[in-house]
């Protein structure tokens, strides 16, 4: 076999592979980056939608700002469509988003486009690329990774291994720390379209004049959101006329439709919404772009030791609601790139890498809980995503966004939630999420769940880290002591139907 020695082996190629790689040759460019890469052509990823957080990471970290100006699509925020039942009228269906365009940076990206335009940069900043190739068995503990490049064997000897491998989490897996989160049963089906209706376009703000008025934003740029009870869609679009929308859904709650394809029950899911039915009725599907994933939410109990870390989707994954994965390659790719490089200059990182580990720990059941947990229950009611809007994304801004625009360079080695203000916050947010959930749980169980789902928007002036959030936070609160109050006045049944629906139940209430 063939042996080379390197000082950092990056065992996958894609975009927090690449990143980190990136990283450490421009902190430490004597350093040796290998990158060993299975994919012959990278194929596109369910998460194409960035945050503010992932955009500040690209844009003033990576510099990709060309990069996404000319490849990608800008993203007008965020948007979320509800309605009473599937015949509800198009233009009655609540709307929540904003009414203008965003002011601070956000893209619609095509990952395949992404990742290959970021392994490109490292390899130009003088990383060595592997590619197609194998890995079929790592060594920890001697930190040797044999590799198979087409026909040949190759031993590769690393100071350092960084796990970039995604879902396939491979030394999570194989050193026994891969848990799936079992609190959180959510799955995904998923494929690309063509055909999708302007949102913008003449026919909609023809046909519903006072519904176009209704903003000055963008909607076909925004990442537009179809609500129920116990699942939501995304609608994504990408440059090339492709839109990618997919389905999640938690288990517990809910079913999607039977079909001899996953377009097919896609678009049968569709049918009885009714902006999915109006948006998506003559979609066609790109043949062989069709995706269902199973037991998405995950975590790594150990991400990083001396001599191993893993970074992205490797060190685990919550949901793709609010486009928060690649925030997490952002964050453990930063630091993951700073830990390698201390240890190559010499330092003792033990303690650093048990520090890190133990960030990322609090920081993922912190996001979690306070954002996260059982928040299918409350999604298909309106008014109390209303309040779950306005309190994650003003503190969202007031946290994450300004932590990393306050400083790109140094502030993505902090994790969210770290310190103590982080362990406060996470308190404040897991009560605001359980309450929702009681009171979406109270209102199945009297009967009224998303009764408030028609003839109303609520339509924000936009996010930014600063007294505008502030006041968006007060708004939300305001909102939520309104919701408490109605539902002091309901009257439950006596034997209140099951907090979990069965299976079948996909009927709205």
């Amino acid at each position: 076999m063939h042996e080379t020695t390197c000082d950092v082996a990056v065992l996958g190629g894609a975009f927090s592979g690449a990143a980190t790689a990136l990283l450490i040759k421009r902190r430490h460019p004597a350093a040796r980056v290998v990158i060993v890469e299975k994919a012959e052509v990278f194929d596109r990823k369910v998460g194409e939608s960035t945050t503010e957080v992932s955009s500040c990471f690209l844009t003033r970290v990576l510099g990709l700002t060309q990069h996404l100006g000319h490849e990608q699509l800008a993203k007008q925020g965020l948007r979320f469509w509800f309605a009473r039942s599937a015949d509800e009228a198009f233009d009655e269906c609540v709307e929540i988003g904003g009414k203008n365009n965003s002011r601070l940076p956000g893209f619609q990206v095509d990952r395949a486009k992404l990742d290959e335009h970021v392994l490109r940069l490292a390899c130009d900043a003088g990383c060595e690329l592997w590619r197609p190739a194998k890995v079929s068995r790592v060594d920890v503990e001697a930190k040797t990774i044999e590799v198979s490049v087409g026909e040949e064997k190759r031993i590769l000897q690393a100071k350092w291994i960084v796990d970039a491998t995604g879902r396939v989490a491979l030394l999570a897996r194989q050193l026994g720390h891969f848990r799936p989160n079992t609190e959180h049963p959510i799955n995904s089906l998923w494929a690309r379209f063509r055909g999708v209706k302007d949102w913008d376009g003449y026919e909609l703000r023809s046909k519903y004049p006072r519904w176009a008025e209704a903003t000055r934003a963008g909607r076909t740029w925004a990442t537009n959101h179809l609500m129920g009870y116990g699942w939501w869609c995304w609608i994504i679009p990408l440059q090339g006329g492709d839109t990618s929308v997919g389905l999640v859904y938690d288990s517990r709650l809910f079913q999607p439709p039977e079909g001899a394809t996953i377009a097919e029950r896609l678009k049968a899911h569709f049918a009885k919404h009714p902006v999915g039915r109006e948006m998506l009725s003559e979609i066609e599907a790109v043949e062989g772009d069709q995706r269902a994933y199973s037991a998405l939410a995950y975590h790594s109990e150990k991400i990083a030791a001396d001599g191993w870390v893993c970074v992205g989707d490797a060190a685990g994954f919550i949901d793709p609601f609010y486009s928060s994965g690649l925030d997490f390659c952002a964050f453990t790719s930063s630091g993951a790139a700073v830990l390698i490089c201390r240890s190559l200059d010499g330092e003792d990182v033990r303690a650093a890498a048990d520090d890190f580990n133990t960030r990322f720990q609090f920081c993922y059941r912190a996001w979690f809980e306070g954002i996260y947990r059982d928040k299918y229950f409350y999604m298909g009611d309106a008014e109390l995503m209303a309040v779950a809007f306005l309190l994650d994304i003003a503190n969202y801004h007031l946290g994450p966004v300004r932590q990393v625009f306050s400083d790109p360079a140094c502030m993505f080695e902090a994790f969210p939630f770290d310190g103590t203000p982080g362990k406060v916050v996470r308190c404040i947010l897991r009560f605001f999420n359980q309450r929702l959930v009681a009171l979406a749980q109270r209102r199945r169980a009297a009967g009224v769940y998303g009764q408030r789902n028609a003839g109303w928007r609520l339509l924000v002036g936009g996010f930014l880290p600063d007294g505008t959030s502030v006041r968006l936070l007060l708004r939300g609160l305001s909102w939520w002591l309104r919701a408490e109050w109605r539902d002091l006045f309901l009257r439950v049944p006596a034997q209140p139907a099951p907090a979990i629906a069965p299976l079948t139940d996909t009927s709205p209430r």
